[in-house]
């Protein structure tokens, strides 16, 4: 049985930032399950007896070799969309997480072709294809700012 199509999958997704407005993105090698070649925030499933905050924290220490100095939850997305013509469907727990951005390393090449830093109203294409949605919900407590380019913008 395959999480988020014979059955629900459940995850957490995080907006990995610095504390001075940068934001840290992934692009998807091929070797990615989807949406190869991406920019994407980070994410990963919670497994069967793992918590959700350790699953958190256990998620960017594999990607990115660095600790959670700290985390707000953000709120929940009900994500329905279609995967290798298959529709999905995962409830994902979204959260804003501070790392040391001179911590940060690309801990899964295999995953990503780079790891970089960016502005919210300089972010890369292409991006993933839920990153917008994220950004439209999230816009007002990302960085706790109201920037009117990215108002337009998502």
């Amino acid at each position: 049985m395959q999480k988020g199509v014979d059955y629900i999958g459940n995850g957490v997704v995080y907006f990995c930032h610095d504390g001075e407005g940068h934001v840290l993105l992934a692009k998807r090698s091929k070797n990615a399950r989807d949406e190869q070649g991406r920019w994407d925030i980070g994410g990963g499933g919670i497994e069967f007896n793992d918590t959700v905050i350790n699953t958190l924290k256990k998620e960017i220490a594999e990607e990115y070799g660095t600790d959670v100095l700290d985390y707000e939850f953000l709120g929940y997305r009900d994500v329905h969309r279609e995967h290798n013509n298959q529709e999905t469907h995962w409830i994902v727990l979204d959260f804003r997480v501070l790392v040391n951005k001179r911590k940060i390393k690309n801990n899964e090449p295999h995953k990503f072709d780079a790891i970089e830093w960016f502005t919210l109203e300089n972010l890369p294409t292409p991006i993933h294809s839920q990153l917008p949605d994220f950004l439209q919900k999230y816009k007002n407590k990302l960085f706790n700012i109201k920037s009117r380019n990215l108002q337009k913008k998502f």
